[in-house]
């Protein structure tokens, strides 16, 4: 853990890409390990694991996903017993997305009432805002990835606003550190500051980007403070996961 002045940080992070063999993010054990022990060195003491679901592109068996999981906490608990693990997905806005909706079998964090969602970033679904509506009064939370990655938020902050009364909107911190393509860290950085980001993650795929997520965590610590960063990295994740909109 991580102390700033008296205060012991217990940051929370909403989307990771830690889990070997299954994704983009971690190939292998010892991978997965650098990428907690990255995490756990920036403050974090809860690190969500959220693979892919996206058809055509990563859609790990469930019998894979626990077999991964079960290895990087039976690891973890013996390297870094201050960590805990939990299992979200990414689920990408699609057919499989749809139909798991429809059936109430969406991979949620810990198998509870909030899901990450990311969406194609030039065009949005049809009808998104009442869709995300839909869901919601379903019972469940949805949770944007990204939001700085889609251009209808990038041409209007307000789109976002919009979108964030009924799914809470994760930023990633690397946009936030400057990382990316200057429309995206201008929205990154506007939804931070003008407090329509619900919280921020480090989508981490890589231990390589452990010092661009921490220059993430440095911006917003001094542009608005521990306390934002007390809210966007601690306090709202927790009712997050527990399917509450912030």
């Amino acid at each position: 853990m991580v102390r700033v002045g008296k205060t012991v940080t217990q940051y929370i992070d909403l989307h990771s890409h830690v889990l070997p063999g299954l994704d983009d993010g971690a190939p292998d054990l010892a991978t997965s390990m650098e990428m907690l022990g990255a995490l756990a060195d920036l403050g974090f003491t809860e690190i969500c694991a959220t693979p892919h679901q996206r058809n055509g592109l990563f859609i790990p068996p469930a019998d894979a996903i626990d077999a991964a999981l079960a290895t990087v906490r039976a690891e973890a608990n013996s390297k870094r017993p201050d960590l805990r693990l939990r299992l979200g997905a990414e689920n990408y806005w699609d057919e499989i997305l749809i139909e798991r909706l429809r059936k109430h079998t969406v991979p949620c964090y810990d198998g509870r009432r909030a899901f990450l969602f990311e969406v194609n970033p030039v065009s949005l679904p049809p009808n998104l805002a009442e869709g995300l509506f839909e869901i919601r009064v379903s019972g469940t939370l949805p949770v944007m990835a990204h939001p700085e990655r889609y251009l209808a938020v990038q041409r209007d902050i307000g789109f976002a606003e919009e979108l964030g009364k009924q799914a809470a909107l994760v930023v990633d911190l690397e946009a936030v550190a400057g990382t990316g393509n200057r429309a995206e860290v201008k929205a990154a950085r506007r939804l931070v500051e003008e407090g329509f980001a619900h919280a921020v993650a480090s989508d981490m795929h890589s231990p390589d980007t452990r010092d661009t997520v921490g220059a993430g965590i440095e911006w917003i610590r001094k542009h608005l403070g521990a306390e934002a960063l007390t809210r966007l990295l601690e306090e709202h994740p927790r009712r997050i996961l527990a399917g509450e909109l912030p």
